[in-house]
């Protein structure tokens, strides 16, 4: 059980921060950098969370968005763990279980979310650009800093590969994935994707 009884603590004012395992490292560390990551995408996803709600005032089909908006909260659960995970250090002979830690269970539930959802979907004969509707514009938004995170984890584990859990980037990969895939189920609500059009404003001449 977590208690928080203080929220400032000063112990960190010479930039310096506690890991989950009690150890000092600087606030600017990768593995802080990490899970810092990990925590601006979901509060991106809370953002989505509220602008798919006011989609509701649209004659969007409501059951879709309880859904959607249920697997959402779920994910910001996930991340919650994914921060964890990367905030204590993997130690050597750590039994199964000892540590929470995230799952490959984890990372297939977002493949079978990605996989049904884009089942509803056309196929994209071409790249599409972030925006559309307001819920898609954050989607998108959410989906890259996933990406961010992914990178960060990455970077991460080629610094420390024993002391970091590989899923954790997976499941950020796979994140960003079901995102943009939700982005385009979003789109589907207010007229489609907006479509890359390679070269077309290369010209010098603004149109009046």
């Amino acid at each position: 059980m977590v208690r928080l009884t203080k929220i400032y603590t000063r112990t960190g004012d010479g930039g310096s921060t506690m890991l989950g395992d009690g150890s000092l490292v600087p606030k600017h560390h990768c593995r802080v950098e990490a899970y810092g990551t990990v925590d601006e995408a979901n509060a991106a996803i809370a953002m989505i969370v509220t602008a798919i709600a006011a989609d509701t005032n649209h004659g969007v089909d409501g059951k879709t968005i309880r859904s959607i908006h249920e697997e959402l909260t779920r994910i910001q659960n996930d991340l919650f763990d994914v921060g964890a995970d990367l905030c204590v250090p993997l130690d050597e002979g750590e039994e199964e279980g000892a540590r929470l830690r995230v799952t490959s269970d984890q990372v297939v539930r977002l493949e079978q979310l990605i996989d049904r959802y884009n089942e509803r979907l056309s196929p994209l004969n071409s790249f599409i650009l972030p925006g559309g509707t307001n819920a898609a514009a954050h989607l998108h938004l959410a989906r890259t800093v996933c990406r961010r995170a992914e990178r960060a984890i990455s970077l991460l584990i080629q610094a420390e590969p024993a002391r970091t859990n590989p899923k954790t980037m997976v499941y950020m990969n796979r994140l960003s994935d079901l995102l943009f895939v939700l982005a385009r189920v979003v789109n589907n609500w207010g007229g489609g994707d907006v479509l890359w059009k390679p070269g077309e404003h290369r010209t010098t001449h603004a149109e009046e």
